[in-house]
């Protein structure tokens, strides 16, 4: 098929005027000029009007699993308090609402343009039935703890390891979460390390999200490691900063998405870039918690690949009273409002691009480009140019239409 739009746009390439896209099965076989182009036998051509054509979004991090246990914990004093309120909601949840919370926290994404998420799986007996439910692209990162349940870390690892190798082969994909450094042993964080290099499984934990952890791990002492001190071995703290810890274990490689990284000790956003490690930003959640200023420009400057996410919406302040949604246009504007220097374009890229090479998929995924995968989106324009960073980024509703794997997954109206 043939796919023409008022302009086509891959970021960090000049947008196409009157471009056009040609999909053959589930790759973009070409890009360009409409008027450069010539349809062949029982080649459908839809003309898209007044829009923007432009890749997927790639959602970096995301907890589908609680997405209807949005407006049920407020913003705390500490982070501990929060973990304690989360533990309690999941304790009272089944398995038919946590699988309803997961499609609802599905058909968002899909509405508001995600074509790819990044979901952390707490419950994975879930898999693979949601991933046949949803047209969206899932990489299912099933979650490790142990601390509560005392399991070995091998145990712990083997059963998700063994999960993985279970699942049936497809568009839905698998890989490790262990949770975060105080939440999982130094052993599991490296047995971990060492099964995802072994088994070419990427890689997601939560890292330095709070000052508590970043005091815990530094210094030894906070409400976080006044809380755990009575649950854990603690000796892994005081000898540095979150970011060190996991470089200890041997976490810090290619295939790792660190997520949040809100606090960085001296020489953090070095050892990140070093190891090639991308690290996933949550805007919305960064401003519930009420963290210091997400320090971007040191990740920037240092190289690191930046990418966005929504996280969950237990973490997502409603406005107005209104119950809030998984959007990762919401987290674009929210990180557009946090930093006023930062070009639109460059934010677009966080949401398609980069977070692609944070799952490997660079080439594949989040870009519009011959060979890459045939996944696209688009929201009505009728500006020039100019103005398509603006009109992504503070695009609001429902994308006009979303194709995944070259079929539709949202038909685009009035074509």
């Amino acid at each position: 098929m043939i796919l023409r739009s008022r302009l086509v746009w891959s970021p960090g390439q000049p947008p196409i005027e009157d471009g056009a896209v040609r999909v053959d099965l589930d790759r973009i076989v070409w890009i360009g000029s409409f008027h450069g182009i010539e349809s062949g036998s029982g080649e459908t051509v839809y003309d898209l009007g007044e829009r923007i054509l432009l890749p997927g979004l790639v959602n970096a991090h995301c907890h589908l699993d609680y997405t209807e246990m949005a407006g049920r914990a407020y913003p705390p004093a500490a982070f501990p308090d929060w973990i304690k309120a989360l533990l309690v909601l999941k304790a009272h949840w089944t398995y038919t609402e946590y699988a309803r919370s997961w499609l609802c926290g599905a058909t968002m994404l899909l509405n508001s343009g995600v074509t790819t998420v990044a979901d952390i799986e707490a419950v994975p007996e879930l898999l693979p039935d949601v991933w046949s439910s949803t047209p969206l692209r899932v990489w299912s990162f099933l979650e490790m703890t142990g601390i509560r349940s005392q399991r070995s870390p091998g145990e712990i690892l083997r059963e998700a390891t063994d999960r993985i190798e279970a699942l049936p082969k497809g568009r839905g994909s698998a890989g490790l979460s262990p949770h975060a450094p105080y939440s999982t042993t130094p052993e599991l964080l490296r047995l971990a390390a060492v099964a995802g290099a072994e088994h070419s499984l990427r890689l997601t934990t939560h890292v330095s999200e709070s000052r508590e952890e970043f005091q815990m791990f530094t210094r030894g002492t906070g409400p976080l490691f006044d809380w755990l001190k009575s649950q854990r071995d603690m000796s892994d703290c005081g000898g540095g900063s979150p970011v060190q810890h996991l470089q200890r274990q041997g976490l810090l490689r290619e295939n790792l998405l660190a997520v949040h990284v809100n606090y960085l000790a001296p020489g953090d956003a070095g050892l990140l870039a070093a190891n090639r490690v991308s690290v996933a930003h949550c805007p919305r959640s960064h401003a519930y918690f009420r963290h210091d200023a997400f320090p971007l420009r040191e990740l920037r400057e240092s190289g690191v690949n930046i990418c966005l996410g929504t996280d969950s919406l237990v973490s997502v302040l409603s406005e107005r009273g209104d119950i809030p949604q998984l959007s990762l246009f919401a987290d674009m504007q929210a990180c557009a409002l946090a930093h006023l220097d930062l070009p639109l374009e460059e934010i677009v890229e966080m949401a398609t691009r980069n977070g692609a090479a944070a799952l490997g998929q660079s080439g594949v995924l989040g870009e519009l480009s011959p060979g890459a995968k045939a996944d696209l989106i688009a929201i009505p324009y009728a500006g020039g140019p100019e103005g398509v960073g603006e009109a992504v980024v503070h695009h609001q509703g429902t994308v006009a239409a979303s194709m995944i794997d070259g079929d539709w997954a949202l038909e685009p109206g009035g074509v």
